[in-house]
C-alpha cells in the first residue's frame, strides 16, 4: 500500500520558528518588514506588520542550519549546500562547495559569504552562482559570528570561539587585523549606530563595545542571566542596547548612563536567539526555540517594553488534541510545556492560547520570575462540553501522577478558578498525597464532571461551584479495585460508566436518593478479558470503544450493556482512538507507527498507513473533514483531509494487518497551501511577464469595452442623439440675417441676397482640415508606429472614432492604413487593429477605391491580415476537435 485510502496529507499546524536565528528584510513594494523563521526543513516568512504568516517553502531533505536574507532572495544552509530562494517558495539556486555543514551567512553587496563546521569561509558570486574565494581557517581560530562593519568596504569581521577577533579583506582574501582575544567566546557581533563600534557578546555574559579602528574598548557590560545569545540597538533616537541570555529574559542597557534601563523577565521560555530592532522602529523583535516569535514596542516613559504581538504554538510536544464539539474548525491540544491551546483548522491567524496550568495563577502573574516553580505537570487527558460555555468553564483536565482536576474557559480563554479534588483530602498536602486523576469526563448538559482516580475512587462535581456532589462505592469497596482508567455518561445523564486496569467496565445510576442508607452500587458489571487502557464513546449512537492492554479493542453498547464487536489486530501499545462522526469507523494510532481505520459493521480493517514517528493522539473533526494526530517529537499538529468527502474512494476490507505500508514522511506536511495572505513580493527581482508568446496573436490590456464600443459607434451615437420633437425652432433669425417687413401668413422672412453670397470670398477647405494628434504623428517623415500604438490606446473610444474619421489627406490615409497593417504583422494588440481597421473602411471606403496608391496599401494589408487569421483559425479548430473528440468519449462510456 503506497499511502492511506481515506485521508490525504494537508499540513502542519503549530510551527512557529525554532533554535535558528531569524533573518529579516524590508520589502519596498509591499511597504513591510519580513521576517524568515526555521521550522526544521522549511522556512515561514512572517509580516511584522501584523506577524501573519505570508509563505511557507518546500521542505528540503535536510534541517537548515542557518538563514540570510535580502531584498530579493532568501539563502538558507541545509547540511553542505546553500539554497537560495525567490518569493519564499521557489529555489532558483544551488551552492555547492563545503565539504561539512553550513553554520553561519552573511550577505556582503554582491557577494555572499558562508562558514562551514570545517572552519572553511567561501565567498561566493551571488548573481552567478560562482565560487569567488575560499578562506580555510587554522585551527585555533574556530569562527562562531560574523559581522560586516559598515563603511568598511569589503571587509569582514570574525568572532571565534577562543575569544578574539579577526578583520578579513574578502576581495583579496587576507587578514587585515588580529585584535587580542578574551577569556570567554564570541557568541554575537552586532554593528552599533556609531561608526566603528562593534557589539561583542561572550559566553561569560560579558558585553563589550569595541573601536576596531583604533583596537579599543569603549565599555563594558556584564549581565547576571548567562551566555548572551543577542545583541540589539535602537536607531530611532534613545541610545538603548538589548541583550538577551539563555534563560529567556532580555535586557535594555542605557548607554549614556551605562546603566540597566528595563529588563523583560521570562521573555521567553527558553534561550532568545533572535533579536533585532526593526530599523528606525521602537520595535523590537524576539525568537527562541520555545516556538514562539514575539513583537515588543518600547513606547513607555521609562523605557520599558511590553508584548505587542506574537505567534506561538507548544514548546514541548502535544499530548493530547480533540477537536471542538461545537466548532469543527477548533482544535483543542495540550503540550507537555502545561499548555492548552486553540488552533484554527483554516486560518493561523485565528489561534490562541488558553494560558499554562499553575498552582496560583495569580500569583504566578504578578511574579513572573516564579511561573516555572508554580506550574502544575503537563496535561494526560481533558474533557470538553460546550453546552454552558457562556455562564461557566466548560473544559476539564487531569495532570500527570496529579490529583487536582483543573476548569478552563473557552470563552473566556483562560483557566478557571476551580481545582476539583476529593473532600476527604482537602487536607492532604501535595507531598503526602499519593492520589491521581487518571480518568475524567463532563456530561452533556455542561453541569457536572465525573472524575475517575488511581485509587479505584471514582467522583463527581458540580462545573459552575465545584462542588463535590456524589461518590459512586464506598470507603472499603470503592467503585473499582484497580486504577480508574475510563469514564462516561450517556446524555440523559441516566448512566455512568467507569472502566479500570482489572478488565471490568460497571454502569451506574447517575443519581441516588440523598437518605440512602447503603452506598450506591453498580447497576451492572461486564467483565472483559483483559485490563482496560482507556475507552472512547460516542452518544448519538450509544457505542463505546474499549481498548484493553493485549492491544485488542472492544466495540460496547453501553444501552444494552454488552459486547457488539471484538477487534484485533495492533503491533503494539494503542495510544489512541475515535470514532467517525457517523459511528461507523473507529480510527486508532499504535506505537507501531500505524493508524488504522475500522470498519464497525463488518469488524473488518479498510485502511492503514504508517508515519515515520508515533502517532500519540488524534482527533476527527464532528464534520469528518480532518484528522488531527499529534507525534512523538514533533512541535506540531498535523492534519489529514478525509477523501471520502470528495472523491469515491473503495473501503474493501484489507485481506493483512501485516500489508507492506510505505512510510509517511511527516515533514512533507510543512507545505502550507491555504495562502493565508499570498506570496511575498520582490522588489527587483520582480518577474515581468513577455509582450508575446512565440508566433501567438497577443491582445492589449486595453478594456473589451474600449474596442467594442468602437465596432457600435455609430449605433451608440445615433442613440444617444436627443429627439427632434424636444428641440425647439427659434423664432428670431440670426443676427447676421436681415429681416423683412412680416405680412399676414408668415411671421418671420429673411433677406438673402444670392449675389451678394456669392460675391463673398470662399473659404478653402483645406483651411477646415481639423489638426488632430493622429494627423500629426502622420506629417513625420518617419512614423514611430509603436509609439502611435501606445498614444491610440491610451484615447477613449469617441477620441478615436473622431481623429480617424478626420483623416482626409492621402498621405495620412496611405500612412494609417501601413500602420494598421504593422499591427497585424507584429501581431499585436490584434483586438485594436480590428477596430481601428472597422472604422477607417467605414469612413473612407470610397476614398480607397478612388486612389490607386491607397488600393496597393489595402492589398498588402489584407495579407498580413489573413497571416494571422489563418494561424489563429488553425488552433481554434484544433481545440475544437478535440474537446468534440472529449465529448464523443464520455458519451460512448456513458452508454457503455
Amino acid at each position: 500500500m503506497s499511502s492511506s485510502k481515506i485521508f490525504a496529507k494537508n499540513r502542519a499546524l503549530g510551527y512557529v520558528c525554532n533554535h535558528v536565528p531569524c533573518a529579516t528584510r524590508y520589502l519596498r513594494r509591499r511597504q513591510e518588514t519580513v521576517i524568515v523563521a526555521s521550522v526544521g526543513k522549511a522556512f515561514h516568512s512572517y509580516g511584522a506588520n501584523h506577524l501573519t504568516l505570508l509563505t511557507v517553502s518546500e521542505p528540503q531533505k535536510e534541517e537548515i542550519s542557518c538563514i540570510a536574507a535580502d531584498r530579493r532572495w532568501v539563502y538558507t544552509g541545509c547540511g553542505c549546500s546553500i539554497l537560495a530562494w525567490k518569493r519564499g517558495a521557489r529555489i532558483v539556486m544551488e551552492l555547492k562547495g563545503h565539504d561539512k555543514p553550513v553554520h553561519s551567512l552573511l550577505i556582503l553587496g554582491s557577494v555572499l559569504i558562508s562558514v562551514c563546521e570545517g572552519n572553511v569561509v567561501k565567498i561566493w558570486r551571488r548573481g552567478f552562482g560562482q565560487l569567488a574565494a575560499s578562506i580555510p581557517l587554522s585551527s585555533d581560530f574556530t569562527v562562531t559570528a560574523l559581522v560586516h562593519p559598515q563603511t568598511y568596504l569589503n571587509k569582514v569581521l570574525m568572532g571565534s570561539e577562543q575569544g578574539g577577533l579577526e578583520l578579513w579583506n574578502i576581495r583579496t582574501a587576507a587578514l587585515i587585523h588580529k585584535f587580542k582575544p578574551w577569556d570567554s567566546s564570541v557568541q554575537v557581533l552586532e554593528q552599533a549606530p556609531a561608526l566603528d563600534i562593534i557589539g561583542v557578546g561572550l559566553a561569560s555574559g560579558l558585553i563589550v563595545l569595541h573601536n576596531i579602528k583604533f583596537d579599543e574598548t569603549v565599555m563594558e557590560f556584564s549581565q547576571d542571566w548567562g551566555p548572551v545569545t543577542g545583541l540589539a540597538f535602537r536607531t530611532d533616537g534613545p541610545p538603548v542596547m538589548a541583550s538577551s541570555s539563555a534563560s529567556g529574559t532580555i535586557i535594555l542597557w542605557n548607554l549614556e548612563e551605562k546603566r540597566v534601563a528595563s529588563q523583560i523577565i521570562e521573555a521567553h521560555h527558553s534561550s532568545v536567539v533572535t533579536l533585532t530592532f526593526l530599523p528606525g522602529e521602537p520595535l523590537l523583535i524576539s525568537s527562541s526555540p520555545d516556538n514562539a516569535l514575539k513583537m515588543w514596542i518600547f513606547d513607555q516613559h521609562d523605557d520599558s517594553g511590553r508584548l505587542l504581538r506574537q505567534r506561538c504554538g507548544h514548546s514541548a510536544q502535544p499530548n493530547v488534541v480533540r477537536f471542538c464539539p461545537s466548532n469543527p474548525i477548533h482544535l483543542f491540544t495540550t503540550g507537555s510545556d502545561s499548555s492548552l491551546r486553540v488552533f484554527n483548522a483554516i486560518t493561523e491567524s485565528l489561534n490562541f492560547s488558553l494560558g499554562r496550568a499553575s498552582y496560583d495563577r495569580k500569583k504566578a502573574k504578578k511574579k513572573k520570575e516564579i511561573v516555572e516553580n508554580l506550574l502544575m505537570p503537563p496535561m494526560t487527558d481533558l474533557a470538553i462540553c460546550p453546552t454552558r460555555d457562556k455562564e461557566w468553564d466548560s473544559i476539564a483536565c487531569i495532570h500527570s501522577n496529579n490529583p487536582f482536576v483543573t476548569t478552563w474557559s473557552y470563552n473566556k480563554r483562560k483557566m478557571g478558578e476551580h481545582k476539583l479534588l476529593p473532600p476527604q483530602y482537602a487536607k492532604a498536602t501535595r507531598v503526602t498525597l499519593r492520589l491521581y486523576a487518571s480518568a475524567v469526563h463532563i456530561t452533556n448538559c455542561g453541569n457536572f464532571v465525573i472524575v475517575g482516580y488511581n485509587t479505584g475512587e471514582l467522583e463527581r462535581f458540580n462545573m459552575q461551584s465545584g462542588i463535590h456532589r456524589c461518590t459512586y462505592g464506598d470507603q472499603t469497596t470503592k467503585a473499582h479495585k484497580g486504577i480508574i482508567r475510563g469514564v462516561s455518561a450517556d446524555p440523559l445523564n441516566q448512566t455512568v460508566i467507569s472502566g479500570c486496569s482489572e478488565g471490568f467496565v460497571k454502569f451506574w445510576k447517575f443519581k441516588y436518593p440523598s437518605l440512602l442508607a447503603q452506598s450506591p452500587k453498580p447497576v451492572t458489571t461486564l467483565e472483559l478479558t483483559d485490563g482496560i487502557a482507556f475507552f472512547r464513546t460516542h452518544q448519538e449512537s450509544s457505542l463505546m470503544c474499549v481498548i484493553l492492554d493485549d492491544f485488542s479493542m472492544c466495540i460496547i453498547d453501553y444501552e444494552m450493556r454488552k459486547l457488539v464487536r471484538k477487534l484485533e489486530g495492533h503491533g503494539g501499545q494503542v495510544t489512541d482512538a475515535c470514532f467517525s462522526n457517523d459511528a461507523r469507523w473507529v480510527i486508532t494510532s499504535c506505537m507501531d507507527s500505524c493508524i488504522r481505520t475500522w470498519d464497525i459493521p463488518t469488524a473488518s480493517l479498510i485502511d492503514i498507513f504508517k508515519t515515520d514517528s508515533p502517532c500519540i493522539s488524534l482527533s476527527l473533526s464532528p464534520t469528518g473533514q480532518f484528522l488531527a494526530t499529534a507525534h512523538v517529537n514533533y512541535l506540531g499538529v498535523f492534519l489529514w483531509s478525509n477523501k471520502t468527502l470528495y472523491s469515491h474512494v473503495s473501503l474493501r476490507p484489507l485481506t493483512s494487518n501485516k500489508a507492506n505500508v510505505t512510510t509517511t514522511d511527516l515533514s512533507e506536511l510543512f507545505i502550507n497551501d491555504e495562502g493565508e495572505n499570498g506570496e511575498v513580493e520582490d522588489d527587483d527581482d520582480e518577474e515581468v511577464e513577455p509582450e508575446q508568446i512565440g508566433d501567438l496573436a497577443t491582445l492589449s490590456n486595453v478594456a473589451s469595452v474600449f474596442w467594442k464600443n468602437l465596432f457600435n459607434y455609430d449605433v451608440i451615437r445615433e442613440r444617444n442623439r436627443p429627439d427632434e420633437a424636444s428641440l425647439k425652432k427659434s423664432e428670431t433669425a440670426p443676427f447676421f440675417l436681415p429681416q423683412l417687413a412680416p405680412t399676414l401668413r408668415e411671421d418671420v422672412r429673411f433677406d438673402i441676397n444670392v449675389s451678394e453670397m456669392e460675391n463673398e470670398k470662399a473659404i478653402s477647405r483645406l483651411a477646415l482640415y481639423e489638426r488632430t494628434g493622429l494627423t500629426e504623428a502622420l506629417d513625420k517623415s518617419d512614423v514611430q508606429h509603436d509609439k502611435l500604438a501606445v498614444r491610440l490606446a491610451s484615447l477613449s473610444a469617441s477620441t478615436i472614432h473622431h481623429e480617424i474619421v478626420s483623416l482626409e489627406n492621402e498621405d495620412h490615409l496611405e500612412k494609417f492604413v501601413e500602420f494598421i497593417s504593422w499591427l497585424f504583422t507584429t501581431k499585436n494588440h490584434i483586438e485594436l487593429a480590428e477596430a481601428y481597421l472597422s472604422v477607417f473602411l467605414k469612413a473612407h471606403l470610397d476614398a480607397c477605391f478612388s486612389k490607386a496608391n491607397l488600393a496597393e496599401a489595402i492589398g498588402r494589408l489584407e495579407t498580413s491580415h489573413a497571416s494571422v487569421w489563418e494561424k489563429l483559425r488553425s488552433e481554434f479548430m484544433f481545440n475544437l476537435a478535440v474537446i468534440d473528440s472529449a465529448k464523443r468519449s464520455d458519451a460512448m462510456c456513458i452508454k457503455t
